[in-house]
């Protein structure tokens, strides 16, 4: 009776589904308790208003039921003839939908709580619960890898979680994504390699610095302090853009270079993508995201595996949701604004290896930068898009090893 708000946790019905009167929707948490939404009447669904994790006061208009699946129905003709309307003489505030960045992630009172007293921003945070939930066992997961941060200026640490033993090897992601990009690398490196994974600023646990732009230069400064030392160093797309800069700024600490579908400038239709992801970001939900992006990234043939589509879209989904749209925009803005010349990529001197994907539609020149570094070796992985360390990661690994285990060891 005292409630005024509620937060939806997660919605048990997608639209175009039927459901029968009766059926739960949706779970909703009050200040108090959870409460499972059931179904007023049979019919389908045809709009969700609330993305989960939103919160909204009481009243508002959470989903749309039609009798039938053809029914005329207008979601923005709907939305307007259903906004909240003044009681006489009371004036009434526009309710505007909250972006999804500016959106709390759905979790458990307890997780809130515990994430609060830690300072944890429970958006950062992949959740293990149902519909991706933040559970109290999530957080407690959060807070011991708090403890992998390290310096790399002032008031600026990094998660740089740390495995294996051996030569150091340097983990760099591309944009939008953590260091989970490297899932199927990891544990091929690490038996013989001390493997350093570094998420940039504003991913996973890492600071995210209030500015403009998170420029490729100055994440090339954050590699050399977060490794500490020379090492080995792995880059993909935008880790490679990085890896090259780090080689330019900081060449004692690069022992090698391993760049995965880079690039000399980002081109036109790199940068569209770009800026596509970081408006998706902000606006829709994760696998809204995920389906628009998964097509630029992979082959023809995983695209045309329903099942394996499927999968890709769930993992980029789960990576997408961690990365802020504030992020993207810093870091797309860092992008167009990079560049190296032709004089400067023929100065790196170190031991390199090039892999460039057959199918890249956003980085296909990457031969083109292998052939103006003097000692770069060109791999091509065959049947592969952008996205090849995850598409064809048994062909990946083995360039991989064969670069760190050869002459660049």
């Amino acid at each position: 009776m005292t409630m005024r708000e509620g937060t939806v946790v997660e919605w048990r019905a997608r639209p175009g589904e039927r459901v029968e009167k009766g059926d739960v929707l949706l779970l909703i948490e009050s200040e108090k308790a959870e409460v499972e939404i059931e179904a007023p009447a049979s019919g389908f669904v045809r709009a969700l208003l609330v993305a989960p994790g939103a919160t909204v006061p009481c009243g508002t208009v959470l989903a749309v039921l039609t009798a039938t699946a053809e029914e005329a129905f207008d979601p923005a003709a709907f939305e307007a003839a259903s906004a909240p309307r003044a009681e006489a003489g009371t004036p009434v505030a526009a309710v505007a939908a909250p972006r999804r960045s500016e959106i709390e992630a759905p979790a458990t009172p307890a997780a809130r709580k515990l994430a609060k007293e830690h300072g944890l921003e429970l958006a950062r945070l992949r959740g293990s619960g149902p519909g991706g939930r933040v559970t109290r066992e999530d957080v407690e997961a959060a807070i011991e890898r708090l403890a992998t941060r390290v310096a790399v200026g002032e008031g600026l640490a990094l998660e740089r979680p740390v495995t294996g033993q051996g030569p150091a090897v340097l983990l760099l992601p591309g944009f939008g994504t953590d260091v989970s990009a490297y899932a199927r690398q990891i544990p091929a490196l690490s038996p013989r390699f001390r493997v350093m994974a570094l998420n940039p600023r504003g991913v996973g646990l890492s600071d995210a610095p209030e500015s403009e732009r998170y420029a490729v230069e100055e994440a090339a400064d954050d590699a050399a302090a977060a490794a500490g030392e020379p090492v080995h160093v792995i880059g993909a797309s935008l880790g490679a853009a990085v890896a090259l800069e780090l080689a330019r700024r900081h060449p004692e600490r690069v022992r090698s270079l391993v760049l995965v579908t880079p690039f000399q400038q980002a081109s036109g239709r790199l940068l569209a993508v770009v800026e596509a992801w970081a408006a998706l970001a902000a606006a829709a939900p994760p696998e809204v995201l995920a389906r628009a992006i998964v097509p630029w990234l992979f082959s023809s043939a995983t695209l045309e595996d329903a099942g394996r589509r499927a999968r890709v879209v769930r993992g980029f989904a789960e990576t997408a949701a961690l990365v802020p749209a504030a992020t993207l925009e810093r870091a797309g803005a860092g992008l167009r604004d990079w560049g190296i010349p032709d004089a400067e990529l023929r100065r790196i001197s170190v031991p390199a290896t090039v892999l460039a994907a057959e199918q890249d539609l956003l980085t296909p020149d990457s031969a083109a930068l292998a052939a103006k570094l003097p000692r770069a070796r060109l791999v091509t992985l065959r049947g592969a898009g952008h996205g090849c360390l995850l598409e064809t990661p048994e062909a990946a690994n083995e360039a991989l090893l064969a670069h760190l285990s050869g002459g660049a060891a």
